[in-house]
């Protein structure tokens, strides 16, 4: 691990960043991505005299292929250039010519997670990787839905150390749609699920939550709520919401209508869950395509893109503080082939000095009491199911883009000519076997 000072050395950087591709994966990544991933450039005024380069860095993507290929499971070649491209960014701007490894990726039809650790240091340590997945769009088909990545990093002494989860997910869009998006945590909750940890009886799986160290992030699809007297409301009010985007004061006052801020106070979801100053950068969400810093107009501009944290050593009766700093937490407006910003943050993660604790322990995050997370019995048929119709729906479509020459409704319109081509030649007298 990289020692700099004015940081302690036992305190871990973790860097988390999140994209919504609007499924351009496929066409790679024009820009650098140094605006993205290495932020430590650009902010080493919050870290130290030196540069410090980040001891894990965990990155996700939504819609990162187009949906049809997604659901077909045609992922692996995209997810292989994407972690190739990473990789050499990382390491291409790396302040002190750091490298890292690939921990584990994992992804399901458009939703995909990364995360790697530096060699120098996390990555010696990594021990139970795991990876998982589950889907909760239609009938539990991974349109949306969330993937996660599970590592123990062991003490130097080869004590059991910490555990790390990083979920990344997309939930159900539309503004009016916050009943689904509520009800996709919890399913997320309740049925991304992980192997027993060591020292737990076996054969328990285990939820999220149960983890030294909790980060979800993605495309949450939560909007800014503004009720019908708020000057804001309406499209005929857009441009106050635009003006009000471009001033920290406005961005404060529009942060109180934001779904996800309003739901986390009602405790309804993300209990235990901190995130930094999200009101700090402009709204990730709608931009006009090709456009560096306008808002289309077909939707109210909102933090759709989010990154949330959670320690065991916060408290559950204490969440405006945590134990984890955020040192950094933004968007990249120069990123303009999706209409989402990607964003990024920058977590100081807490001392993981334990001397007053036994190294047969696995330190977990405390909940608050009203809550407790419960596997969900039935998360192996939901998930299947899911799977299935997610193959049997893509590979159909698949060939309906194929038939149509790169679009679908000229390959329905194909596949229907054809089907009636076929029918008509059947009906022929001498055609028809029934007639031999």
């Amino acid at each position: 691990m990289t020692t700099t000072a004015g940081l302690s050395s036992d305190r871990l950087l973790v860097q988390i960043a999140s994209y919504n591709t609007a499924l351009q994966g496929l066409r790679g990544v024009p820009q650098d991505l140094v605006d993205w991933l290495s932020p430590t450039l650009k902010v080493s005024k919050f870290l130290s005299r030196q540069h410090r380069a980040p001891d894990i860095v965990a990155v996700g993507f939504q819609e990162l292929l187009p949906l049809h290929q997604g659901l077909a499971g045609r992922s692996s070649g995209v997810i292989k250039d994407r972690n190739a491209l990473i990789l050499s960014q990382l390491e291409a701007h790396a302040p002190n010519g750091e490298r890292y490894s690939l921990v584990a990726h994992v992804v399901n039809v458009g939703v995909a997670l990364l995360v790697y650790a530096l060699d120098d240091g996390v990555s010696r340590h990594v021990r139970d990787v795991q990876t998982q997945w589950t889907g909760c769009g239609p009938a539990y088909m991974g349109n949306k839905g969330a993937v996660g990545v599970r590592f123990r990093v062991q003490t130097k002494d080869g004590g059991l150390g910490e555990v790390y989860t990083f979920v990344g997910a997309h939930l159900t869009a539309h503004d009016y749609n916050i009943a689904r998006r509520i009800s996709d945590y919890h399913h997320i909750a309740g049925s991304l699920l992980f192997p027993p940890l060591p020292g737990s009886p076996s054969g328990a799986s285990t939820t999220m939550f149960s983890t030294s160290h909790l980060f979800f992030l993605g495309d949450l699809n939560f909007r800014l709520d503004l009720p019908p007297t708020s000057p804001y409301a309406g499209r005929v009010n857009a441009h106050r919401v635009e003006a009000a985007l471009d001033t920290q004061s406005g961005r404060e006052e529009l942060k109180e209508f934001d779904q996800l801020l309003q739901e986390r106070r009602k405790h309804t979801i993300f209990h235990g869950f901190r995130e930094g100053e999200f009101w700090a950068f402009k709204c990730s969400y709608k931009f006009k395509i090709g456009e560096v810093d306008k808002y289309s107009g077909q939707r109210t501009p909102s933090w759709t893109d989010r990154i949330l944290y959670a320690t065991y050593s916060d408290s559950p009766d204490i969440t405006d503080s945590s134990g984890i700093t955020s040192l950094l937490y933004t968007s990249i407006p120069s990123y303009t082939t999706s209409d989402h910003k990607p964003i990024v943050a920058l977590l100081l993660l807490p001392s993981s000095t334990r001397a007053h604790e036994p190294d047969n322990t696995i330190p977990l995050l405390s909940l608050p009491h009203n809550f407790t997370p419960k596997p969900d019995p039935l998360t192996g048929i939901k998930k299947y199911t899911g799977r299935i119709l997610d193959r049997i729906i893509g590979l159909f479509w698949s060939l309906l883009v194929f038939i149509g020459a790169g679009y679908t409704v000229v390959g329905i319109c194909n596949f229907v000519l054809g089907l009636g081509a076929w029918t008509w030649w059947r009906s022929k007298p001498g055609n028809n076997s029934a007639n031999v």
